[in-house]
């Protein structure tokens, strides 16, 4: 069994703020950084007992170099550093078995711990009309390979929003959000120990999960926050900009065209400022 984990960071256990995830200037990082691979370990060796042969962890929060690399289980390889054609997703391929999401959050606009779809320059997002996270996103994108995605770690709320799209995945729920930027945790032990209950009962499901699909060409959809981020983001080839929503269109041929174009309009976007 060869398995693809996609680890983010607002949803890994005992993670509140962003005072354990900015790499710049959050004061609680570096625990933030031994959390996050804790959580990935736990999910590891649940995986390597049940019978996994091969695990590659993508490192997919801000710069992607997060995770310990030198503390990570030594049976795994780690995706870090950025820029990364398919950033959270690289290294995926229809050579996989499952998907595993580990420390994922709520999308913009909702409830939920640290919510945010991929840039806080996006208001909302979709994929041929649907309205999508990153947790939706990913996915999506999962899906075109054939490859299912078995589980999710985070939050309380991240569970329903991934239950919403596949109502079968496994969610080792970590903490209960509060607010925003507050959560009711559980201890180390008790996380840990979840996160392997859940990983073992989401491998003994992933032969019988269907992956994600949606049908191509994929319609893409970003609105903005403001208009001249969407302005910016129109720049890219073959996008078209709905003035009076702030959204910017594109229709993407597959997943790869999808992920690139998506991250080249936020990145464009992300060049202005918001007063």
């Amino acid at each position: 069994m060869k398995l693809f984990l996609s680890v983010d960071m607002e949803g890994i256990s005992g993670i509140v703020d962003t005072s354990y995830i900015n790499p710049n200037a959050g004061g609680n990082y570096q625990r933030g950084r031994q959390f996050m691979t804790d959580d990935a370990n736990a999910v590891i060796e649940a995986a390597l007992e049940w019978g996994a042969t091969e695990i590659v962890v993508a490192d997919s929060h801000n710069t992607m170099n997060n995770i310990l690399w030198e503390s990570l289980h030594p049976q795994a390889k780690l995706v870090a550093g950025s820029p990364r054609d398919f950033s959270m997703m690289q290294g995926l391929d229809e050579s996989f078995d499952a998907a595993l999401f580990i420390g994922y959050h709520t999308r913009q606009g909702v409830p939920g711990v640290l919510s945010h779809t991929m840039s806080g320059c996006v208001r909302n997002m979709y994929i041929n009309g649907q309205v999508v996270g990153e947790f939706g996103f990913n996915a999506v994108y999962a899906g075109l390979y054939g490859v299912p995605v078995c589980l999710v770690s985070g939050d309380n709320l991240i569970a329903e929003e991934a239950k919403a799209l596949i109502p079968d995945i496994c969610t080792a729920v970590v903490k209960q959000a509060v607010s925003r930027t507050a959560a009711l945790c559980l201890s180390r032990e008790e996380a840990t120990a979840e996160l392997k209950r859940q990983t073992k009962l989401a491998l003994s499901r992933a032969a019988q999960m269907a992956p994600l699909r949606a049908t191509t060409p994929l319609e893409l959809a970003i609105e903005f926050s403001h208009a001249g981020q969407a302005e910016m983001a129109a720049i890219v080839p073959g996008t078209r900009y709905e003035r009076e929503s702030c959204t910017v269109h594109y229709t993407a041929a597959d997943q790869h065209d999808l992920y690139k174009t998506m991250r080249a309009m936020i990145n464009l976007a992300g060049t202005v400022e918001f007063f």
